[in-house]
Formats: structure tokens, C-alpha cells, sequence
């Protein structure tokens, strides 16, 4: 009598287990391209918030003075004009610089012999950079908006507005930097 093995095996082949880690692979990667899209949408509403909140709260701050003398960054962060979640952990009593929601600094301060103040985002990537300074803050005279000026961060600024919101193209031109060197600086009265 002939004695007949049997070869049972059971499992995934390799071109198999290959094709399965593929898929997950592509899935993956898909998942970190929307997370970080996710994530800038964040960012710019963020900063667009700390923009409103915090001339909002320095229009409230200074509404009974004649005009903003003494006003600078140290001074918005004790009297409460620049929120909490902008001091990177550091208590306000002592904090002296803030931090916008792409970690930039926030620079407020008088202008124009008093008459007007301006607050300057820092650090900024060219898509949050011209996002932010064609955004429409106000082109209303009840805004106070005066104008938006952007430019590299450690320059002048290159770009003012002429009439607000700032267009497209001159916003893209002041926003040159491709790393996150860019600035957006607010003038209110």
C-alpha cells in the first residue's frame, strides 16, 4: 500500500502579505497629508481669533484714553489685551513676549505719536501669511483698521495697504519668504 502525505499549509504568501502592507502604507500616508492640512486650517483660524481678541480687547482697554500712549507688548500682557494660551505657559504678571498659534512672536505697539497702535505677527509660512493679511478685518471706517503692511520678518516691512483688504498679489509679494520668516503688521486707530 503507498502511503500518501498531505501537505496542508495554511497562512498568507509573501506577494500577499507584501500587497497588505502596501495598501497600508498609502493609507497612511493619506491620513498624514490630511492631518497636517488639518492642522494649518487650525492654526490660521487660531491666529485670525488672536488677531480680533486682541485688538478687540486693546480698543476696550484704551476707549476712555485720549490716545495709546505707553502702550507696548509688556503692557497688553498685564492688563489682559493678549490672552493667556499666547504666553507659552508663562504666567502674565511676569510674561513679556507672546507667541502666536504658528509660534511667532506678537509685537503690539503706539504709533503714529499715539494715535494709532499696530500689532505684528512674526514668524509666519507664506500660505498663513497671505491668508492672514487678505483677510477682511474691517474695511468699514467703524473698524479702525488703518492698514496691513507684510514683509520678512526681520525687515521692513515691504507691502502697505492701499485699500483694504490688502489684494491677493500684493499680499503674495510681501509674503516672499517660502520658510516662516514672514510678518503681518495691523495698524488700528
Amino acid at each position: 500500500m503507498k502511503t500518501l502525505y498531505k501537505n496542508e499549509q495554511s497562512g498568507r504568501s509573501m506577494v500577499e502579505m507584501l500587497g497588505v502592507l502596501a495598501i497600508i502604507g498609502v493609507l497612511s500616508v493619506g491620513g498624514i497629508a490630511g492631518y497636517s492640512k488639518a492642522m494649518a486650517k487650525f492654526k490660521l483660524t487660531k491666529a485670525m481669533d488672536q488677531v480680533s481678541t486682541t485688538v478687540t480687547n486693546i480698543r476696550t482697554l484704551y476707549s476712555g484714553q485720549p490716545n495709546y500712549d505707553g502702550l507696548n507688548t509688556t503692557v497688553a500682557i498685564q492688563m489682559g489685551a493678549v490672552g493667556a494660551e499666547m504666553l507659552n505657559g508663562v504666567a502674565a504678571a511676569s510674561a513679556t513676549k507672546a507667541y502666536n498659534a504658528f509660534n511667532g512672536e506678537v509685537t503690539v505697539a503706539a504709533a503714529d505719536s499715539n494715535r494709532t497702535f499696530t500689532v505684528k505677527f512674526d514668524g509666519l509660512g507664506k500660505e498663513a501669511c497671505v491668508a492672514l493679511a487678505t483677510a477682511d478685518w474691517g474695511s468699514g471706517s467703524g473698524s479702525g483698521l488703518v492698514s496691513v503692511t507684510t514683509g520678512p520678518t526681520k525687515k521692513e516691512g515691504t507691502t502697505a495697504a492701499a485699500t483694504l483688504p490688502l489684494k491677493l498679489a500684493d499680499a503674495a509679494a510681501g509674503c516672499s519668504d517660502n520658510a516662516d520668516k514672514n510678518s503681518v503688521e495691523w495698524k488700528y486707530y
